[in-house]
């Protein structure tokens, strides 16, 4: 007779909370001893992997973008695989492939799966840009269901599964732009930016001498899936989730024709309902690494950026008038009404 498993105890869901705190706090310490600068990147970078999402990073040449996520994987004690991203590589060379393999025992051929370094817990798409959709599409199935189909075989991936993809901004002869359809999978799109002086003095003499750093990880694949299933817990105010839902949907282009923010010439498209839940997984998160024990207006409208950024398409008019999805975004959030607790009943 089976029995379904109890509940977890208030008490328990506490101790993971603090337990989780303390885990964001030397995850920083450990990669500050590698990566000089970009806080707010690493804590968007930690977000997303507790949340169980995917991330798209951007920044020029030379910011640490593959450093920073090979970092990460060492922290998490997670394994790791870099895929660099050509125009002539395959979706077999992410996915793998079946090859013909002889038994040495009877002589006979048979077509054994020769696993791709898609199957690891976190997989760096660099440069992801620079290959054919068709190769791009090739991480939908993974990203999405967190697994891999091959000549009708399905295979399941590791948990918990991270995709960290890169692209530069700034080169775009003979490349790919992602589909609509795969930008959305990613949970953020942030963009990393140029370090101020003081930390580009710090990058210089560490890269420039004998300096070196020892990672050493501070949690493990088990402990983040059970992270996770915290994070699921964690309530979310009815003022929250009505100021996140009036969020996403200002975005779209038949409610920025009636709002009062005079968007409609802007957007062309808008997010989806995959905004609202990153926006409220993402807010469950950065709500516990904080100490606090719900989600508040400041978490979604934090991580409204990296959220939207990637999800709104702005119109000509928009291009032609030099304003960015960026301005946009800002615009959006400027005009949803922020409710208090009290209005909100």
């Amino acid at each position: 007779m089976s029995t379904k498993p109890a509940d977890p105890k208030p008490q328990d869901d506490a101790a993971q909370a603090l337990r989780l705190q303390e885990v964001y706090r030397r995850i920083r310490e450990e990669m500050a001893k590698f990566i000089v600068g970009q806080d707010e990147v690493i804590e968007q970078l930690l977000i997303a992997v507790l949340a169980g999402g995917h991330v798209l990073l951007e920044g020029v040449p030379g910011l640490a973008k593959t450093a920073m996520v090979r970092s990460l994987a060492r922290t998490m004690d997670l394994s790791f695989r870099r895929i660099q991203f050509t125009p002539d590589l395959m979706p077999a060379d992410i996915t793998g492939t079946e090859i013909i393999q002889e038994d040495p025992t009877n002589g006979r051929r048979n077509l054994v799966f020769q696993r791709g370094p898609i199957f690891a817990q976190m997989v760096l798409a660099d440069e992801i840009n620079r290959t054919p959709p068709k190769t791009q599409s090739a991480l939908l199935e993974a990203m999405q269901e967190h697994s891999v189909t091959v000549g009708g075989h399905t295979s399941r991936l590791e948990e918990p599964f991270f995709v960290l993809a890169t692209q530069n901004p700034i080169e775009q002869e003979g490349t790919y732009p992602l589909p609509e359809a795969q930008k959305d999978r990613f949970l953020f799109h942030v963009k990393v930016d140029y370090p101020d002086r003081e930390e580009e003095r710090e990058i210089v003499v560490r890269t420039t001498s004998a300096f070196s750093a020892d990672l050493r990880p501070v949690i493990g694949g088990a402990e983040i899936v059970q992270c996770q299933q915290l994070i699921r817990r964690v309530p979310v105010p009815e003022h929250v989730m009505d100021f996140t839902l009036d969020l996403v949907r200002a975005t779209r282009p038949a409610a920025a024709k009636a709002g009062t923010a005079n968007l409609s010439d802007l957007i062309a498209w808008g997010a989806g309902p995959r905004a609202c839940q990153c926006l409220i997984l993402g807010g469950k998160v950065r709500a516990l690494l904080r100490g606090r024990t719900h989600v508040t207006l400041d978490d979604v409208e934090a991580l409204s950026m990296p959220v939207l950024r990637h999800r709104l398409v702005a119109t000509f008019n928009a291009e032609a008038e030099g304003v960015t999805v960026e301005e946009i975004v800002r615009r959006v959030i400027a005009s949803v009404p922020r409710h208090s607790p009290a209005s909100a009943l």
